[in-house]
């Protein structure tokens, strides 16, 4: 028993109903009334069974997010960003110039702190803020373990 032409015609009368493109493959037909559907010859029938439920159309199957959404959630974590991933310089992904921007301004945010607090003098404070531009310090701690050295005291981050 062939029901391709019964396929067919359901298929251009679905994609008619539903306003959207229903081809020859999402075409359902209950097993169980085939015999009756392969009887049927006119579209007035398929349109019928289509209002009885014996003939529907199939979901669109669409791409499943589960595994991008999975990657998304590794990304956040930090992971997947090893070599075979990277295809800018490191200039290029965290330039130099960014770099340089935040080391020294939260250098100087320390050193204009510890002017307003009193724990270096002015000329210090200038000092430092030079040496700073200078590039002589790779971090806070860095300056401040180099301020103890030179015996400024109270410099220790926890006010």
């Amino acid at each position: 028993m062939q029901i391709t032409n019964q396929k067919r015609l359901a298929a251009k009368i679905l994609t008619k109903m539903t306003g959207r493109e229903v081809g020859v493959h999402r075409v359902w037909i209950n097993p169980a009334y085939v015999d009756q559907i392969s009887s049927a010859v006119q579209a007035d029938d398929i349109r019928e069974f289509i209002d009885e439920g014996w003939i529907k159309a199939k979901p669109i199957k669409g791409t499943s997010r589960v595994r991008a959404r999975a990657r998304l959630e590794q990304k956040r974590k930090g992971r997947r960003k090893g070599q075979g991933k990277r295809s800018g310089t490191a200039n290029a992904r965290n330039p130099r110039k960014n770099r340089w921007m935040r080391t020294i301004r939260s250098q100087r945010r320390v050193l204009k702190d510890m002017r307003e607090d009193g724990t270096i003098e002015k000329s210090e404070y200038r000092r430092y803020y030079l040496k700073a531009k200078g590039g002589s310090y790779r971090s806070i701690a860095h300056m401040r373990s180099q301020m103890t050295l030179e015996g400024i005291a109270n410099v220790g981050g926890d006010e």
